[in-house]
């Protein structure tokens, strides 16, 4: 009869453990087996491998043929390589002691090399835990900086309002002082004209005086209007006269004082003229 080295499944689905078994080969997978020589678990790193070294090179021996995952394992645990060695030491190419230091030799350095990828994969298993730690940390800083924005922005804003409201009452204030401004150059301008009108009141004084103090020629000057005045008071009277021919006697005396009254009266006027015609000409 045939005999296979297999993999027996056990486990749960998506988490299979297996058990090496010796069967027949015209046996089911998970059927009856002649004999159980370890366990594999894939599901950790490395894999786990429980398995019965002695057993499994007999059967190895005997001419047991192990499918392709059996095979990997026994070569992973050295026993296809001891099967090797003793087959040199049956031929005579080898002695007994030189293959049992060649094999210790091998185990050493294939322990070697599981302990340092085991060492490999938990310095990236720190690596990668620590990376987590910071992105984490990362995250968190994030979410508490927009967590400080969302509050901020409401202070912010009243910081704002706060500042507009100094600068609206100093725009205020300075419109207030632009129109004070304004109205106390308009008092300035208006000033000036005070002045100008006390300028002009000492000419009017001195037109006065120079009046008073104008020479006796230009009273003598006066005197001829007053006899022109005298001749068209006398002119007036005889002309009155003749229209008064024809009334009493009586009445005439009257209108005589009459008109020798309005006499005085226009060289009155007349020599107040005078003077205001004087005064352009000087």
């Amino acid at each position: 009869m045939a005999t296979k080295i297999r993999l027996q499944r056990f486990g749960k689905k998506g988490k299979p453990f297996y058990h090496l078994v010796v069967a027949d080969s015209r046996a089911p997978r998970d059927g009856k087996f002649i004999e159980r020589i370890g366990s594999y678990n894939p599901n950790t790193n490395p894999a786990t491998i429980d398995l019965n070294f002695d057993k499994a090179l007999s059967w190895v021996n005997q001419g047991a043929q192990p499918t392709d995952t059996c095979r990997a394992i026994l070569s992973y645990k050295g026993v296809l390589y001891k099967k090797h060695l003793e087959g040199g030491v049956k031929k005579g190419a080898l002695t007994q002691e030189q293959a049992d230091e060649k094999f210790a030799a091998w185990l050493t350095s294939k322990d070697a090399q599981i302990i340092g990828k085991k060492d490999s994969l938990t310095q990236t298993k720190e690596q990668v835990k620590k990376a987590a730690l910071v992105a984490e940390a990362k995250r968190k800083e994030d979410k508490a900086a927009a967590i400080e924005a969302k509050y901020a922005a409401p202070a912010e804003v009243e910081e704002v309002a706060v500042v507009e409201a100094p600068v609206a009452e100093e725009t205020e204030n300075t419109e207030e002082t632009t129109e004070v401004a304004a109205e106390e150059t308009v008092v300035s301008e208006d000033a000036p004209e005070a002045p100008e009108v006390a300028v002009e009141e000492p000419a009017s004084e001195e037109i006065t005086e120079a009046i008073e103090e104008a020479p006796e020629a230009e009273i003598a000057v006066e005197e001829p209007a007053s006899d022109e005045v005298t001749e068209t008071v006398e002119d007036a009277v005889a002309e009155v006269a003749e229209e008064v021919v024809e009334e009493p006697a009586a009445e005439e005396a009257p209108v005589a004082e009459e008109v020798v009254e309005e006499a005085p009266v226009a060289a009155e006027t007349l020599s107040e003229e005078a003077p205001a015609d004087e005064t352009p000409a000087e």
